[in-house]
């Protein structure tokens, strides 16, 4: 992926690392299109941020996502790069049996995700070099128990993004994976934006870019924050399962505590 140049459109970009890498690809030079449910906070970023635009996109809704690509792509031909971005984290208690929280996670940080590809990629396949980064999270490796539909949907998206790699190999489609550990955003709420355990989001997106710049051509980005989690099986099942069962104990006290 060229770091300049690009016209980029960056889903669930009104906050967090959205808005984030949207203000520092902005700041490179490249064209972005900030998406996301809210105009009101869309608004906010782009009145800071003179010649970035904004689209409402509902990321969950699948009778829009064809009629957001095709008006997208008519008004922003040159558009080439997609970071799927959006995406919702909640607590769920499996033995209570409900299942709205899993359905809601699935829709926006799964289906949501397939659906604009298979939308947009029509259009990127005609551009003559174009990228499509997806973000899943260390906690696609090694999953939180308290958020267990989040962690499945962003293992399923790490395991759709190989193979849509793999079945773009001869285009002229680059496919990223950016792998986030856990990070200073309001995802999870304001106290998540404020743990002093979670990493920056100014380092996150620092590091970020740096490795971007490095390795232009690179399949995953991987911070070093998130390598533990990333590589955790490469020990083994039981050095697996031991840091698997310290990582949700820690969680754990921690929130009880919280």
């Amino acid at each position: 992926m060229n770091m300049t140049g690009n016209t980029i459109l960056i889903t669930g970009g009104g906050s967090g690392i959205g808005r984030a890498l949207a203000e520092a690809f902005h700041a490179r030079g490249n064209r972005v299109v900030i998406a996301g449910r809210r105009q009101s906070v869309l608004d906010e970023v782009t009145a800071w941020h003179p010649g970035m635009r904004s689209a409402l996109l509902d990321i969950s809704d699948a009778g829009s996502m064809g009629t957001f690509a095709a008006q997208l792509t008519a008004e922003v031909p040159e558009l080439n790069v997609v970071i799927h971005n959006a995406g919702i984290m909640q607590n769920e208690t499996l033995p209570s049996g409900d299942l709205g929280v899993a359905e809601a996670t699935i829709a926006t940080n799964l289906l949501g995700p397939i659906r604009l590809t298979a939308a947009l990629l029509p259009h990127l396949l005609t551009r003559p070099q174009a990228t499509i980064m997806t973000v899943s999270s260390g906690l696609a490796f090694v999953p939180l128990a308290l958020t267990p539909t989040y962690g499945a949907s962003k293992a399923a998206i790490h395991s759709y993004t190989q193979a849509l790699r793999y079945q773009l190999k001869d285009t002229a489609v680059q496919v990223t994976e950016l792998i986030p550990p856990y990070v200073q955003t309001g995802l999870q709420g304001e106290w998540q934006a404020n743990d002093p355990s979670a990493m920056p989001l100014a380092d996150f997106i620092g590091e970020t870019l740096r490795l971007l710049e490095a390795s232009p051509d690179a399949a995953e980005i991987t911070v070093e924050r998130v390598k533990a989690l990333r590589f955790a099986e490469a020990g083994g099942a039981g050095a697996y399962n031991a840091f698997f069962t310290r990582m949700n104990d820690a969680v754990s006290a921690a929130r009880a505590h919280g």
